[in-house]
């Protein structure tokens, strides 16, 4: 094995860039390892534990960047290569003529924002979002690792001054026809939403758009925000900013379920507007309209019943055709003796909390790194056992690493890890579109799930493989395009996530 390590002295590039860069590297190569990170002490960290750091390394600055590659060819011609691909990146850049910043002081010398999106490194985060606010900017933090104690001292000073202060972790939102980070193309409307989660938020707009309504807001809080420490401060706040919103006529409130003392806060809140208000609160205990407050429990349920309320209509049925269900009963006879467990692979979050609610409901033995029991609680998140519903997208994966809804690359060795497990019988994946998200997800993994396929045949089994896209007809990755070549490469690709989980589970119910 061949090693190399070059450090770029004074070179930013943000993280997705160089995530990025470093897995469509290692992928084109094959090379064992590939980093190519800003040299912050926790990147650094990351570069000694693979084995690929040096004394320049080691004092290297947070403004430095680190390219490193371990391969079985010539690891100084692969840096090389990838070096001058950054600055061919560089390059463009300059002649475009972009303006860069170096202060937000700076910024608004030239321009006047009302909303700021930071994505700096979470120690430097809240620093920036309090100067940001200080002169009157609402705020999206899509940084993480920011504490609990600066996000809730950054989100009373939003309050005090009716700004919005979206995050930290806030993936996804819609503003004014804009979306930002995580989001998909949907179409203008009535309907405002307030999300503590990214892909939650992401299936509800979605959703909206197929039943033909529009979306007015979708506001991100991130995911602490109904912690009791937080006290849904930003959720209400969104809340009562979509209340005098002129273009909102009605509100849907998504989380996971908050803690008891907000939930109340929440719905306390609901039942003072003037505007009929939808909560989605997945694995919530109630459900049905009490006043002017919609109880939900699923998200789709709940995105038609805001389309319901606000247009009085749905545009489409989300119902399976027919011939799903008997083509999952021909797929699941396939199935060898000892195949009998559900592996659900996930990119969104939510998507697979929401899985998980279905999957307790028929399935004993259910192991997850989402675990609020002990009993549920995945002993390795890298191995499954029993019935496992696995969130990809959870720090323990992307630790120095993109989000795999960037890009995908995380979650295609995991799937052929499935199939050589005897015990596999379904394979369960969700697929996000829209932007920020990988140009093809779905193309990047048939070959994954190509090679499971043919793992499982040679040793005389069958995988069942269910699947769910989050996209529209809008969005950039082709959303028809894409749900085609699933159903041409045998899987079963459902209508909503729900369906999905609930036809992956009946598969896996059907052998134990």
């Amino acid at each position: 094995m061949s090693k190399y390590t070059k450090v770029l002295k004074d070179s930013y590039f943000d993280s997705v860039t160089l995530m990025s860069l470093s897995a469509k590297v290692k992928k084109e190569t094959g090379a064992s390892e590939v980093t190519v990170l800003m040299a912050t002490d926790m990147n650094k960290d990351l570069i000694a534990k693979v084995g690929l750091s040096t004394d320049e390394v080691v004092n290297a600055g947070t403004n430095d960047c680190v390219v490193a590659v371990e391969c079985d060819g010539d690891a100084e011609e692969a840096v090389n290569a990838i070096v001058a691909e950054l600055a061919a990146g560089s390059s463009a850049k300059k002649e475009k003529k972009e303006v860069t910043y170096h202060t937000q002081a700076q910024l608004y010398k030239d321009l006047s924002p009302n909303m700021v999106v930071i994505s700096t490194p979470g120690r430097f985060a809240a620093r920036e979002a309090r100067v940001a606010l200080e002169n009157g900017k609402n705020v999206m933090m899509f940084s993480d690792n920011v504490t609990e104690e600066d996000e809730i001292a950054l989100k009373k000073y939003a309050v005090e001054r009716e700004l919005l202060m979206m995050g930290p972790d806030c993936g996804t939102a819609i503003v004014n026809g804009a979306g930002l980070c995580f989001a998909n193309d949907v179409r203008r409307g009535s309907i405002g939403i307030v999300g503590a989660s990214g892909t939650g938020l992401q299936e509800v707009t979605v959703l909206i758009h197929k039943q033909g309504g529009g979306i007015s807001q979708a506001l991100g809080v991130g995911g602490r925000d109904l912690h009791s420490e937080v006290g849904g401060l930003m959720t209400m706040q969104c809340m009562k900013a979509l209340n005098e919103d002129p273009a909102t006529d009605t509100i849907v409130v998504v989380s996971k379920p908050p803690a008891a003392d907000v939930e109340a806060k929440v719905i306390a809140l609901a039942e003072t507007l003037n505007k009929p208000v939808v909560l989605i609160f997945i694995d919530g205990s109630r459900e049905g309209q009490e006043g002017n407050v919609t109880f939900c429990t699923r998200l789709s349920d709940g995105a038609c019943k805001a389309v319901e309320i606000t247009n009085g209509r749905l545009a489409v049925s989300f119902d399976l055709d027919p011939s799903v269900y008997e083509t999952l009963a021909a797929e699941t006879a396939k199935l060898a003796p000892g195949q009998k467990y559900l592996r659900a692979l996930y990119c969104g979050g939510t998507l697979c909390s929401e899985s998980l609610s279905i999957a307790r409901n028929s399935l004993q033995n259910i192991r997850t790194n989402l675990a609020r029991k002990d009993e549920e609680k995945l002993a390795d998140p890298l191995v499954s056992e029993y019935n496992t519903i696995v969130d990809m997208g959870d720090d323990f994966f992307t630790n120095g690493k993109p989000h795999p809804m960037i890009e995908p690359s995380i979650r295609l060795d995991r799937i052929v890890q499935e199939a050589n497990d005897p015990e596999t019988a379904v394979i369960l994946l969700d697929f996000e579109l829209g932007y920020g998200s990988h140009d093809d997800p779905v193309g990047i993994t048939i070959d994954a799930i190509k090679e499971a396929q043919a793992t499982a045949e040679k040793n005389g089994r069958h995988i069942v493989f269910a699947a769910y896209i989050c996209g529209t007809d809008q969005d950039r990755q082709n959303f028809a395009a894409s749900r085609k070549l699933l159903e041409e490469n045998g899987v079963i690709v459902t209508n909503t996530n729900e369906q999905a989980a609930i036809l992956a589970v009946k598969a896996a119910e059907g052998v134990q």
